[in-house]
Parts: C-alpha cells; structure tokens; sequence
C-alpha cells in the first residue's frame, strides 16, 4: 500500500501509537540502566543488541505517525 492508498488515523490510533513510544522509550531506559550495571561481557552484548532494537521500534513508531500526518484532516479553530 502506498501513501496515497492510506487512510488517515484514528485519535485511537494515534494514541496507541503515542503509548507505544512511551512504553519503548521506559524500555530503553530500563535496559540502558541494565547495561550501566552489568559486568558480564556476553550479557552486555545481548543487552546493547536490545537497546538498538528499541531505539528502532521508537524510530518507526514516530515515522507511521508523521506519514499519516499529512493525511490527517484539518480542523479551522
């Protein structure tokens, strides 16, 4: 689907998107402070691993929400 097949989100949407960022953001700094603490070098190359893929699951998160951003209908105030 491209964009010009998509549809605009939903205020729901929009807030579990905006949840889910939240929540990988507490992810990422609970296993940053994870890594702070381990001395286990295996253990540190598991938890480096997850905070990239944390960092990328906030990245697309915020990505689906500003390709939808410009589908979003206006509203005069």
């Amino acid at each position: 689907m491209n964009a010009s097949q998509m549809q605009p989100l939903t205020a729901k949407e929009l807030e579990y998107i905006s949840d889910s960022v939240s929540n990988e953001e507490m992810l990422l700094k609970l296993t940053a402070a994870a890594l702070a603490v381990s001395q286990n070098p295996n253990i540190q190359n598991v938890i480096q691993s997850q905070l990239g893929t944390h960092e990328q699951h906030i990245n697309q998160l915020i990505q689906a929400m500003q390709q939808h951003q410009a589908l979003a209908p206006t509203q005069a105030h």
